[in-house]
């Protein structure tokens, strides 16, 4: 018996993952690495970004591990340049880096309000403007995660939202400006995903109490649990291959129902 033939949706592409070292960003990059592409993720903690780097080696794809505060352009614009003396030009470049903070505006003070903008806003733009000019002489795709809070009013997540409403926002104007580029350019809004986040949340939230919760937070989806990491990676290979060709400037919901569902 023969093992199955590999997808190769992404051969030769060179794939940049921002985020790449957890979570959702963790798993696109191995999907991306499973369907052919050389992908660099690109994350803050650089152990982290070693070890899925390996990973991808181990399981015969081209990785690399580039450390980079999205934070800080002259960072991003070493960090892309590195990607792009390792593979070649850039043809994806998948915004997941970002981080998350809980509370209302009144819980909020500025230096949670600046911490988020500067990586979920000011780090979005920094990479945007890095790849970019690239992709303008050969074309290119770039996939952002936004989240079901770009669109919809969810609980203490102001900062949060904030920031995801202005991912949504980018994505359109960049899919708009640089169409006749051959720039795609589209977002994902994921719903609960259970990553390291949900698990650091609940134990430091509520001690001892951490499988009850978790129970609860997944029944908030309308269908039943939490989404996985390799769930979003589907959608992002798809919309990042060329079976996408004809999308761009769209958001993709991918959040078990809970947006159209539960209004």
């Amino acid at each position: 018996m023969t093992a199955p033939r590999r997808e190769r949706d992404l051969d030769d592409k060179t794939a940049v993952v921002t985020g790449g070292a957890s979570g959702i960003g963790r798993a696109i990059a191995l999907r991306f690495a499973r369907a052919g592409a050389r992908v660099a993720v690109v994350d803050v903690v650089e152990p982290a970004a070693q070890e899925a780097a390996r990973e991808i080696e181990a399981c015969g794809g081209a990785g690399a591990a580039v450390r980079c505060d999205v934070s800080r352009q002259p960072d991003v614009a070493r960090a892309f340049q590195a990607v792009q003396d390792r593979f070649g030009p850039l043809d994806i470049l998948v915004n997941s880096a970002g981080i998350a903070h809980v509370g209302n505006v009144e819980q909020t003070s500025e230096e949670d309000f600046d911490r988020l903008y500067a990586v979920n806003v000011k780090g979005v733009y920094n990479c945007l403007k890095a790849a970019v000019p690239v992709m303008k002489e050969r074309g290119g795709v770039i996939l952002n995660i936004a989240s079901v809070a770009s669109t919809v009013g969810i609980p203490d997540r102001f900062a949060y939202s904030m920031t995801k409403g202005a991912v949504l926002t980018m994505t359109y104007s960049v899919a708009r400006d640089y169409v006749a580029h051959k720039i795609r350019c589209n977002c994902i809004a994921p719903g609960r995903v259970h990553t390291p986040f949900v698990d650091g949340f609940l134990a430091a939230h509520y001690p001892g109490r951490e499988r009850e919760m978790f129970e609860t937070l997944s029944r908030t989806q309308p269908i039943g649990r939490m989404g996985r990491p390799e769930e979003m990676a589907e959608l992002a290979l798809f919309l990042c291959s060329d079976a996408a060709a004809f999308i761009t400037g769209s958001n993709y919901a991918i959040d078990g129902g809970f947006v159209t569902l539960k209004m």
